[in-house]
């Protein structure tokens, strides 16, 4: 059964799309605690989705069944990086986040947050989905064949794409991370994405949990000069951290 409060808010999600707590508490004299608990109540319902600060329409979201794996394997570190990365974010910024599992996380982040107007171009379908009805974001999705674990644009349309755009800053993963060689990969068509997105950005952030520093690589997609910051988590061994002082890598460890 849904209260006079919940239907109230379900009126005004179909009439504006998006709904604050602080308004709410206004309109209907009941303090801002009593709001957030009919939006959880109602999320648990599946009648709205819920962010920071208010809710959202449930039906205007797209959606996209992300599939067990690299996306919830290190969830913890990767929540953790995603957050330090978003502090690199400023309110009137271009940004590209590319189809890692933490630039999912970094995604969710910005959705939490109402005071930013961005413009945000990426090639993960993922990240797309996250962020489609968020009201302050001009969302640019990169065309391309799709592919990859968590789906993503790739391929030759995909790169002749991202060169279209210029970006303020990049927020990327890699596969890996060797402090001689740079940023690696294991994979050609994910290389030649990176390379692109290089191209384009001002500024790029590298977002590495621990474990993908050290070891063989395959590709090379840039010396670690070329990166203005890379975030990784506390994992990071003392020998990892001492030759990042030496190779002068500017790292963000949370």
């Amino acid at each position: 059964m849904v209260s006079v409060r919940e239907e109230y808010i379900l009126n005004e999600l179909n009439s504006k799309g998006t709904v604050s707590v602080r308004e709410l508490s206004n309109i209907l004299q009941c303090s801002e605690v009593t709001i957030r608990n009919d939006i959880k109540r109602m999320e648990e319902k599946e009648l709205l989705i819920r962010k920071h600060g208010g809710a959202v329409k449930k039906e205007e979201r797209l959606s996209l069944s992300i599939r067990p794996g690299n996306v919830y394997k290190r969830k913890d570190e990767k929540v953790r990086i995603a957050n330090k990365a978003f502090e690199y974010i400023k309110d009137k910024d271009t940004i590209f986040i590319d189809d890692s599992s933490i630039g999912y996380y970094l995604a969710k982040r910005i959705l939490e947050e109402d005071y930013l107007h961005i413009v945000v171009i990426t090639n993960s379908l993922a990240v797309a989905t996250i962020l489609s009805n968020s009201q302050n974001i001009v969302l640019y999705m990169i065309i391309g064949q799709i592919g990859g674990k968590l789906p993503s644009a790739v391929g030759d349309l995909a790169i002749e794409s991202i060169l279209k755009f210029k970006a303020d800053k990049a927020f990327i993963s890699a596969h890996g991370v060797n402090f001689q060689a740079g940023v690696t990969s294991v994979g050609s068509p994910q290389m030649q994405i990176k390379k692109a997105v290089l191209d384009i950005s001002d500024k790029v952030y590298l977002m590495v949990d621990s474990s993908k520093f050290g070891g063989g690589y395959v590709l090379v997609v840039c010396p670690l000069s070329k990166i203005t910051k890379t975030i990784t988590d506390i994992g990071l061994s003392s020998e990892n951290r001492e030759l990042a002082k030496k190779y002068l890598v500017n790292l963000d460890i949370v």
